[in-house]
């Protein structure tokens, strides 16, 4: 089954973060186990020629970007591993009983395309999954508030604008983070596909606002609810707000269509 033949779906066949291999690459070791606690994950990248690649494109000032989040969400960490010489990547990672998932972020020099591989980690101890937040468009954290506007929708592009406020005073002297002045990921529940979101303006430009308004560009690849992580620099200090986005089934065109017929399982049945 071909599925480029959706015509106007910006968004890859198969959304990222769900393949622990891709295009020739894959994480090595695989994830197993680690013990609760501040744990050092090792991995390296290895390359369609089976050694580990060493030369990575800076997307958003970083090499490589790092994602751990629990199962269930509950937990979000974004970390910025170092490679040695040889492609080793080690970062430490304050990790709780449960089942992790740790996706890795990067574009190896002269590849096609951006790449984001994940696999699981399993934490052994008392774990107790929450959950899933209700849907939400506003976060606090600390005495910052930040409210999301605009949908996501599936399948077509949309912009989200994160307004940052403290004590109730719009923040108007954001810090870059990441060359930007936001950097939102945002997680499928339910399988933790990773959507590349990118910020639009550039802290470099003197005309995009250091604040109260961060904007983004995004697609979802689906209907279905969707944890969204932005983290932000305000004070020397990064801040992570959180939230819960549902997607609903609508049409793409804006014309009254019929529904879609219900695929069952994950559309891969076509006979």
């Amino acid at each position: 089954m071909d599925h480029s033949a959706h015509a106007g779906h910006p968004a890859p066949a198969i959304p990222q973060g769900l393949q622990v291999a891709e295009q020739g690459y894959r994480i090595t070791p695989p994830f197993h186990t680690a013990d609760a606690g501040t744990s050092r994950i090792e991995f390296t990248i290895v390359g369609p020629d089976g050694t580990p690649v060493t030369d990575f494109d800076e997307r958003h000032d970083k090499r490589l970007h790092f994602i751990a989040a629990q199962r269930d969400t509950s937990v979000f960490h974004h970390l910025h591993p170092r490679m040695d010489a040889a492609g080793l990547w080690s970062v430490e990672v304050d990790l709780t009983p449960g089942v992790w998932r740790l996706s890795a972020d990067f574009a190896p020099t002269g590849a096609d395309t951006a790449l984001t591989l994940g696999a699981d980690l399993a934490v052994p101890g008392d774990f107790r999954p929450r959950p899933l937040p209700e849907p939400s468009a506003t976060s606090t954290i600390d005495d910052y508030t930040v409210t999301l506007a605009g949908d996501l929708a599936a399948g077509r592009g949309t912009e989200l604008r994160a307004t940052v406020t403290r004590a109730g005073v719009p923040v108007t002297d954001l810090q870059p983070y990441l060359a930007a002045y936001g950097h939102l990921v945002a997680l499928r529940a339910g399988d933790l596909a990773y959507l590349h979101i990118h910020p639009e303006g550039d802290p470099a430009d003197p005309t995009t606002p250091a604040g109260p308004d961060i904007r983004f560009h995004a697609v979802a690849p689906s209907a279905g609810t969707y944890r969204l992580f932005l983290d932000f620099r305000h004070g020397g200090t990064v801040r992570t707000a959180d939230f819960t986005l549902t997607v609903d089934d609508t049409p793409t065109e804006h014309t009254a269509a019929p529904p879609a017929p219900h695929h069952a399982g994950h559309g891969h049945h076509h006979h």
